[in-house]
């Protein structure tokens, strides 16, 4: 019940709706149902076992005062018209009934259709949303691949197996309850021998459905394997087709989706059982309900008569219908759960990073930036260990030193990529946790070593994130990065489309689109990780040309594995094993002939 909750509360927005949708569905069928309960006066009356009424009875809105009223009506027209006319009468009657049923059943459709959509948009919303605030952290532990299984095909299974079934969870309920009470009404003694049966042929059926929903959590589950593996394989397939890997990576693709075939053939054999076995099950019911009022007649111990036992067997298959809908509704949202325990993992994630409670803006920056005792570690191992550094505003800092001695993370955590638990950063002598996290990354531009360009043209590229620019300010940043000229040369110019990741362009190429980018965001905190170390000579060399501009007039913290890139630096950190082990000028570093010497003349030889 929990779990149906978690997708009900997506629902709740759209509770005028299912309210409407209840009102016309007990319309609906109360007007089914009229239309069969009327039928019995009538065999009453034409087969004689119940006497011409003459006496107009007085009206009310109750089931004995109805039925006499309709036996009043129809005794009329057999008296004054003849039984044939008093047929007509009935057919005619049973048209317009059902007309206003379907009518009615209709517009419980039209009122639940936008429950049904909206609910779905929701839920990616809500998804997407989240997905949009938790941390780096998150994903470094999740398969894209099965994120995005969540986001599509969980999110479609939901609407198919839960939000479709609402109709029938709505509506089938109502119709079933109606229908008991008037069983009941009509003979208690047969209707307690029916509420015997069925609680029988419901466990039997929920004895099927209950591994339906651990078997649906593994197909999703799988089908998320297989997502991560196209995903992967398209993004590798130069490695692969250089390797030659085609066999292999195949082999292992047609493994998992046999395993998920297997899996959905168990899942659909399971689910697709309970339309039929249901209607087994009701007509084995119906069968018994025969006996049993045939048995209560030919006694003579009951009042039941043979046109009421007509009439409540009529009565008694219209709740066949919606029990059958109902139990391949339960078996739907059975297996629709399981989709929405995958989905609530993200929904539920929790997301450390975040602003706190008295959180302020900060709208510039003035004098420093400060790391203060700053440990830092993923899981076991410590990455940074007790850094002490301060970067005065305007100066270029450079981290240098071998791979994984922390250069990255020590960046990351400026922008609170990460959260730190040991040791602070400040901004202007305030820890960057007291300030919001838009109005903090507000202050920073990032250069990556691969960079991170969108299937879209160069001007929504430059753009990205700068709310109203113009196209004179575009223009005006892609010079500074050397950009201009190879855009202008493209068939559409600034409004030419880059393709997937910017592979359209060249390595030095997509560099300058995202040297662009920053420039056009004029941060005064500048991040540049490895932004030459990808690039050909010639491509560096515009590449650098197009970082010195950048970081004029600006506080830069420069991520470097190409020592000479970095010479001018005001400072430069040199990082080992997660420490700053030397710091100071080029020439500085040289003269202690210490690591950063030993990477100095490597490079250089």
């Amino acid at each position: 019940m929990k779990r149906f909750l978690k997708v009900f509360r997506f629902i709740y927005p759209y509770k005028w709706q299912a309210i409407a949708n209840i009102i016309t569905n007990l319309l609906g069928t109360a007007f089914g149902l009229f239309s069969i309960l009327m039928a019995i006066p009538f065999l009453k009356v034409l087969f004689g076992t119940q006497p011409l009424v003459d006496v107009k009875p007085e009206f009310a809105f109750n089931a004995d005062s109805l039925t006499q009223y309709f036996n009043y009506l129809v005794s009329q027209i057999i008296t004054e018209h003849g039984k044939a006319k008093a047929l007509l009468f009935i057919i005619l009657l049973v048209i317009v009934t059902s007309f206003l049923k379907n009518l009615f059943s209709y517009l419980a459709l039209w009122f639940l259709a936008p429950i049904r959509n909206g609910v779905v948009k929701d839920i990616r919303n809500a998804l997407f949303q989240k997905i949009m605030v938790l941390p780096l952290s998150y994903f470094s532990d999740e398969k894209k691949g099965d994120i995005i299984s969540k986001m599509t095909n969980d999110v479609n299974e939901i609407e198919v197996s839960i939000i479709r079934s609402l109709e029938m969870f709505f509506r089938d309920p109502i119709a079933i309850i109606v229908y008991l009470l008037i069983l009941i009404k009509m003979s208690p003694s047969l209707t307690m021998f029916v509420l015997i049966l069925l609680p029988i042929a419901g466990f039997i059926i929920g004895r099927i459905g209950k591994n339906l929903k651990k078997t649906s959590f593994k197909g999703q589950k799988r089908m998320g394997t297989l997502l991560s593996i196209i995903e992967e394989t398209l993004g590798g397939l130069r490695i692969i087709k250089a390797f030659n890997a085609e066999g292999k990576v195949t082999k292992r693709f047609e493994n998992t989706n046999s395993f998920y075939t297997r899996l959905m053939i168990k899942m659909w054999r399971r689910r697709d059982l309970a339309s039929p076995l249901s209607e087994f099950l009701g007509t084995v019911v119906i069968a018994l309900v025969l006996w049993y009022g045939g048995k209560l007649i030919l006694s003579g111990n009951s009042n039941l008569s043979g046109e009421v036992l007509i009439g409540y067997v009529a009565c008694f298959y219209m709740i066949i219908n919606p029990a059958k809908s109902f139990s391949s509704a339960y078996f739907n949202i059975i297996k629709g759960l399981a989709s929405a325990d995958r989905i609530d993992t993200i929904l539920s994630a929790e997301n450390s990073i975040k602003n706190s409670a008295n959180a302020k803006t900060i709208k510039s920056f003035e004098s420093t930036i400060e790391y203060k005792n700053v440990s830092f570690k993923y899981e076991d191992d410590y990455v940074l260990k007790n850094i002490n550094l301060t970067i005065e505003k305007g100066k270029t800092v450079a981290l240098v030193g071998q791979s994984g001695s922390g250069k990255s993370t020590m960046v990351d955590l400026l922008p609170r990529f990460y959260d730190l638990e040991e040791g602070e950063i400040l901004i202007d002598g305030i820890n960057i946790k007291e300030y919001t996290l838009e109005s903090l990354r507000g202050l920073m531009g990032n250069v990556n070593q691969e960079p991170i360009l969108f299937n879209d043209t160069f001007f929504n590229n430059i753009a990205f994130g700068v709310e109203n620019t113009s196209e004179d300010f575009v223009i005006n940043a892609a010079k500074i990065a050397n950009a201009n000229d190879f855009i202008v040369a493209t068939p559409n110019g600034y409004y030419s489309n880059i393709g997937d990741r910017g592979s359209k362009l060249s390595g030095g190429q997509r560099q300058r689109v995202s040297i662009a980018r920053a420039i056009l965001k004029n941060p005064p905190i500048m991040i540049l990780d490895e932004a030459t170390s990808a690039l050909d000579t010639e491509s560096e060399k515009l590449v650098q040309e197009a970082i010195e501009n950048l970081m004029k007039h600006r506080t830069s913290l420069v991520i470097a594995h190409r020592l000479s890139t970095v010479r001018n630096a005001d400072l430069i950190c040199v990082l080992h094993e997660g420490e700053i082990v030397e710091r100071g000028k080029h020439e500085e570093l040289i003269v202690l002939n210490g690591i950063y010497t030993k990477l100095y003349n490597l490079q250089t030889l």
